[in-house]
């Protein structure tokens, strides 16, 4: 009975080992694709497959994989996704403001500039309203 338990725990500990070298490799995986999409043009495919991990089974190993999360809504265009930051923001929304909401809720970076072009493309669409420095769904 002992052999058998010290068997299995080995086995165990192996696995465990593995799968920690399976999922680092998988991380570097993941920052290499997102480097290409970032800088490699149009030879990366843009559906991504995403799994969950495992719980960590040692409270050091908890904290072990922080930083940026994956992209809650990656086929949202800066157009669509700025006038859902507005509509967030009832009460009117700066433009820092309105990034800071895209980079944490759509874990979009977004230039201010490119950020700035598609406010003023909905401006004078109708559908979003600048009054004094912030920006508002038309009243």
């Amino acid at each position: 009975m002992e052999q058998e338990k010290q068997r299995i725990s080995e086995r165990l500990a192996r696995l465990d080992a593995e799968r920690e070298k399976l999922s680092g490799q998988l991380e570097e995986l993941e920052i290499a694709e997102r480097v290409l999409a970032r800088f490699g043009g149009k030879g990366v495919t843009t559906e991504r497959r995403r799994r969950t991990r495992p719980a960590k089974t040692t409270p050091a190993a908890a904290g072990e994989r922080r930083g940026r999360s994956s992209q809650k809504a990656s086929g949202v265009s800066i157009s669509e996704a700025s006038l859902k930051a507005v509509q967030a923001h009832s009460e009117g929304a700066t433009p820092t403001e309105l990034l800071n909401y895209l980079s944490r809720e759509f874990g979009m970076t977004v230039r201010p500039n490119h950020l700035g072009a598609a406010l003023q493309r909905h401006r004078r669409a109708g559908q979003l309203e600048n009054r004094d420095q912030r920006w508002y769904l038309p009243s």
